[in-house]
């Protein structure tokens, strides 16, 4: 839990489940940094949809097409598609809209090009105008 907030800006609560993971070592961390810890339900893993959802797109978005080769490689991809998730990525229930919001760029001129950036090491892209040359 301490190198999930290694600046010292942690959250008010942690919503959890209910895995042995979460014991009475573990919550005392929590309760020591300051953090609530709120359970979900026992079998009730709706409760927690958001993070759920969050789970599912990175396993399917991420995980499902780069094999990570450490802990570090892993620590990078996940750093890298956080950024993704949050600035490039359109997200339905905010109307197409990204997290963080975004600009939406007219059509700067006739001879402009539409670029793929990529992102997450290729595996996904963010798309601009550009001028042709």
């Amino acid at each position: 839990m301490r190198e999930a907030f290694p600046y010292g800006e942690v959250p008010r609560y942690l919503i959890h489940d209910n895995d042995k993971k979460f014991g009475k070592r573990v919550l005392s961390v929590i309760q020591g940094m300051g953090i609530k810890s709120k359970p979900t339900t026992y079998r009730s893993p709706w409760q927690n949809g958001l993070c759920e959802r969050w789970i599912l797109s990175c396993r399917n978005e991420l995980l499902g097409h780069v094999v990570p080769l450490s802990e570090a490689h892993l620590r990078r991809l996940l750093h890298e598609y956080v950024g993704y998730y949050h600035e490039d990525r359109t997200h339905l229930r905010l109307a197409k809209e990204t997290p963080m919001g975004r600009e939406s760029a007219p059509k700067p001129s006739a001879t402009a090009k539409v670029v793929a950036l990529p992102r997450v090491g290729g595996v996904h892209h963010r798309y601009e105008w550009r001028d042709a040359a």
